[in-house]
This record gives C-alpha cells, sequence and structure tokens, in this order.
C-alpha cells in the first residue's frame, strides 16, 4: 500500500483560499482513491480540522513536538505533499520520501516589494524546490514565474489549475448586511495587494454601492479605503463587510450588479471562478494569471485610472445584456472542476510512486 500525506497546516486559516484548496484537494483525491486497493492518502491536519475529511480519512493531527521529535507518520509515507511555497517540508531530511510542491504564486514579484524582500521570498521558495521532486503550478503564469526566476534544474513542473469551490445555496436575504440597490460585489482579503479602492471610482454612479467581503487584514488600508469613500461623498454606499458566511457570499454572488477583482497579483483568482457560477458579470485587472483564468467572458481594466475604469465598466455592462453572457461564463467556470484536477494531481502522485 501507497501512501500520500497532504501536508493540510495551513487548514488553521479558515477564511483563506488556501483553506478551500487543502480542503477540496484532500475531499475529490481521497474519492478517487477510496475506489482502489493500492494507494492511500491521509491528512496532516491542525486539531480543529481532524473531521473535515470525514470519519473515515486518516487524519494525523499536529503536535507541537513533531517539529522536533520522532515522526512515526512517516515511517511509510512515500509521497508529502507541500502544498504552499513558502510553506514547510515536514520530511525535509528524509530522502526516501518524495516530495511533491504546489507553488501558488511569485506574487512577491508584482507587489511593489523591495529587491530585499523579493530575494528573500524567493530563496525560501528556492529552498522547498531543492528538496522537491516536483512541482505543481496553479496557473501557466505562475509557471512562467518559476522558470524564469527560479532554478527547478530537470524537475517536473506540471499546470493544474484549481477547482472551483462549490458555493452553497443562497438564502432569502444575507445576514450580514441587506444592500438598498443594486450593488458591486468583491470579495478576499482586505489589504493592498487586493486594490480594491479603485473600485470606489465606480461609485460616481449614484445608483451603485459596493460591498466588499473578506478578512481585514490591512486596518492602515481599510482606513484609506474609508477615507478615500468620504472624500467622494460616497462612504454611505461602501461597506467593507469582513469575512461572512459561506451562505452570505452565495447571496451576493447571485444578486450582485457586476463581480469586480482590480487585484495587482494572483496566482489563481479563485473568487472569479466562484463568481462564473452565477453568470454575473466579471470585471478583473488585466494583471498576473487573471486574463487565464477570465479568458474571453471578463472584461479587462488596463489600468486604474478613475475615467478608464469606469469607461470600462459601462461598455462592460453594455456588452454582457446585449450579447447574453451569463451562460457563456457559467459554461467558462465549468472548466475549473475539482473531480478533473484531481484526477490530474492523482496522476502526477502516481509519477513519483
Amino acid at each position: 500500500m501507497h501512501k500520500i500525506i497532504l501536508d493540510c497546516d495551513l487548514m488553521r486559516y479558515r477564511d483563506s483560499g488556501l483553506y478551500h484548496y487543502c480542503l477540496n484537494l484532500g475531499t475529490y483525491v481521497k474519492r478517487l482513491l477510496d475506489k482502489e486497493k493500492n494507494v492511500y492518502i491521509g491528512f496532516y491536519v491542525p486539531a480543529a480540522e481532524q473531521h473535515s475529511f470525514g470519519p473515515a480519512a486518516g487524519c494525523i493531527v499536529e503536535k507541537k513536538w513533531h517539529s522536533k521529535f520522532i515522526k512515526p507518520f512517516l515511517w511509510d509515507c512515500d509521497i508529502w505533499h507541500a502544498p504552499f511555497q513558502s510553506g514547510r517540508i515536514l520530511p525535509s531530511a528524509n530522502k526516501k520520501i518524495k516530495i511533491l510542491l504546489t507553488i501558488h504564486d511569485l506574487n512577491c514579484l508584482h507587489e511593489g516589494k523591495s529587491a530585499k524582500e523579493q530575494k528573500e521570498s524567493l530563496q525560501k521558495t528556492q529552498k522547498l524546490i531543492d528538496r522537491s521532486d516536483a512541482l505543481v503550478c496553479i496557473s501557466n503564469h505562475c509557471k512562467k514565474d518559476v522558470l524564469e526566476n527560479l532554478d527547478v534544474k530537470d524537475k517536473p513542473v506540471h499546470v493544474i489549475h484549481n477547482g472551483t469551490h462549490h458555493v452553497h445555496i443562497p438564502p432569502a436575504k444575507p445576514a450580514a448586511y441587506l444592500p438598498a440597490r443594486p450593488f458591486l460585489f468583491t470579495m478576499g482579503y482586505v489589504n493592498q495587494k487586493k486594490n480594491f479602492h479603485t473600485l470606489i471610482s465606480l461609485l460616481k454612479d449614484e445608483s451603485l454601492e459596493l460591498v466588499v467581503a473578506g478578512k481585514q487584514d490591512d486596518a492602515d488600508y481599510v482606513n484609506k479605503m474609508k477615507t478615500m469613500a468620504a472624500k467622494e461623498g460616497v462612504a454611505d454606499r461602501l461597506h467593507i463587510l469582513g469575512p461572512v458566511s459561506e451562505a452570505d457570499k452565495a447571496w451576493y454572488l447571485q444578486n450582485c450588479y457586476a463581480f469586480l477583482l482590480p487585484s495587482l497579483a494572483e496566482g489563481f483568482g479563485a473568487p472569479v471562478v466562484e463568481a462564473m457560477a452565477f453568470g454575473k458579470p466579471l470585471f478583473l485587472a488585466k494583471r498576473t494569471s487573471l486574463p487565464e483564468i477570465g479568458g474571453d467572458v471578463a472584461f479587462y481594466f488596463e489600468n486604474f485610472g478613475a475615467d478608464h475604469m469606469l469607461d470600462v465598466f459601462k461598455k462592460g455592462m453594455m456588452l454582457y445584456q446585449q450579447n447574453g453572457l451569463a451562460q457563456k461564463i457559467i459554461d467558462r467556470g465549468n472548466d475549473f472542476s475539482w473531480e478533473e484536477k484531481a484526477k490530474e494531481y492523482l496522476n502526477v502522485y502516481r509519477s513519483l510512486l
């Protein structure tokens, strides 16, 4: 029996995309392997997540002493899947265990970081690559960054897009906040990288409000957005909600006038794929991986000047309404299926056995 262990340490951050990445990847790979007898997947999880993969899942609960002392759960491990480029590889010294490393992004190159910060981040990822036997990048953009900025030697580099997180059935109304008028919606960690403040310029249209959902990751940035909205006289139409429930998120995606993500850097862009399930207009920054994920069903901001963004938005909404793009957007979202992505990961696992 071959044993794979997926490191799910990042599931301690429940409001993050990495939480859902680990949960979905593990769930769908386990479903495939439950039908087989020669390969088994276990999960190395924080204590709070020991039941997340079901009662029959082989969850190994993290202990503080694991980092310093013997790790018996590694004795029969064949593959350790490290799911993040700046994380850790627990069996770092055990060369008998094959390592698969997933790289989500090299966003340090695109966020305006200093040369020193970029170097430190790349060095950390390089150390993980040096110990790995194969790599997965979650977009072609990510793979290009890796090949141009790091040394993968002759190790295989696979591209496997993320699957779409299945959104809950929307409730009759949200518990967090019920918009009073048509609203624009965006979600993600609220920080400088997400560039959400640029959307305030779209509130020049007095019929609209802006709803932002997600962890308020940078208090100074949140205050900057509020100050900017007050200066523009639209503070009453900007709603920064913080994290919302999965049900509320579904309601906002289903009922928004449009979904927007002006992010400066994304390794994939999971919120975009979630939004596709509802067929609403998509407006994205023409940066990093977003054009790859949005394809020809989204509209793109070439820059973040207020006049340009308003022009793209108005023309995009007109084209969306005239051309019946909703179904095309839904169909695009269907291309990102965790069922299919799990099969691709399973092929990579098998290549290492």
